[in-house]
């Protein structure tokens, strides 16, 4: 692999960032743990969720 080469075909170009409350924030931590995945990932999963319940 070549220097420089994209590792993805859907690059995470952009960051967010949220204010939260304790509350959330341990909701948020027990999804993760749930999953088994970081917290950017269970953001984009409720996005997408809401999104396709539009």
């Amino acid at each position: 692999m070549k220097k420089g080469t994209k590792l993805t075909d859907n690059p995470k170009d952009y960051m967010l960032r949220v204010r939260l409350d304790n509350d959330t924030l341990n909701r948020l931590d027990e999804l993760c743990e749930k999953h088994n995945t970081n917290r950017s990932v269970i953001v984009r999963m409720g996005i997408d969720k809401l999104y396709q319940d539009k």
